[in-house]
């Protein structure tokens, strides 16, 4: 399989930056996608919403859904879900893509924006994952992908920013139980980034320069979609690195993905 054409994919935060990259190489295939995000009017220092993203997936050669969602709300999530099936006859994929984040240190971080980023990271992972999984078993190539680190439990990756790294590492879990779990039924993997991606987050956190020394959201796009078309019967419980997947596809010349080629390139977190 190297296609997503005639599949349905449903993502989570999908409005912007990586998880609207993912859904656009699919909607390229001919794929139905799902925008499962909550920016459903226009945001003072965001852009889209989860409308212009549907409406660019159907640019790009698929069909795209707008449907507001908050991952923390069980209520939403699982109407999200049906409506899905209901419009498209099934679901094959579901992208954790929803994330919050805050590097910030015990001391400095509260716990409404402790809360916060456990009820998105790894309770809203959980929770779209286990209203997904009814529709996902019966499909032909299921999968689960995780934009969530590979798990490593050293002192580094936990000491700047505990709060944060125990979220991400939640979703991680869920790669790591969930494949197990489904094994041979739904493939279920984690993808992240070598280094950092030229996101509104990235943007945020470290300005325009930041941005020059970042690589575009195409190559977690490119890497999340040769991993969806792989064979979920044995592709499963792996924790990708972006450039990693791309050389395993064949592609050495990494310099395109970069927003500014020949720049020195910014480590992500946690590899």
């Amino acid at each position: 399989m190297s296609t997503l054409a005639g599949k349905t994919l449903f993502i989570t935060g999908g409005t912007r930056g990586i998880g609207h990259a993912i859904g656009q190489r699919a909607a390229r295939d001919g794929a139905n996608v799902v925008i499962a995000a909550k920016t459903d009017a226009p945001h003072p220092k965001l852009p889209g919403t989860i409308h212009s993203a549907a409406e660019d997936m159907t640019k790009a050669g698929g069909k795209g859904l707008a449907i507001m969602v908050d991952v923390r709300d069980e209520a939403q999530v699982r109407a999200a879900v049906a409506k899905t099936v209901e419009t498209f006859g099934g679901l094959d994929i579901l992208v954790n893509n929803a994330s919050a984040i805050q590097l910030t240190g015990t001391l400095e971080t509260d716990m409404k924006r402790y809360d916060l980023m456990h009820q998105i990271n790894t309770r809203g992972t959980y929770l779209c994952s286990q209203a997904c999984l009814p529709h996902l078993l019966k499909a032909a190539n299921p999968h689960i992908l995780n934009l969530s680190p590979p798990l490593n439990m050293k002192e580094h990756w936990f000491a700047s920013h505990v709060a944060y790294t125990m979220a991400k590492y939640g979703m991680s879990m869920c790669v790591l139980g969930m494949a197990g779990e489904f094994k041979g039924r739904v493939g279920v993997n984690a993808l992240w980034p070598r280094t950092t991606i030229a996101t509104s987050a990235i943007r945020m956190l470290m300005g325009e320069k930041g941005m020059a020394t970042a690589r575009k959201p195409e190559i977690m796009a490119d890497a999340a979609h040769w991993i969806l078309t792989q064979d979920a019967k044995v592709c499963t419980g792996n924790f990708f690195i972006d450039d990693e997947v791309m050389r395993r596809a064949g592609v050495d010349d990494l310099e395109r993905y970069s927003v500014v080629p020949g720049a020195k390139l910014t480590p992500d977190f946690f590899v």
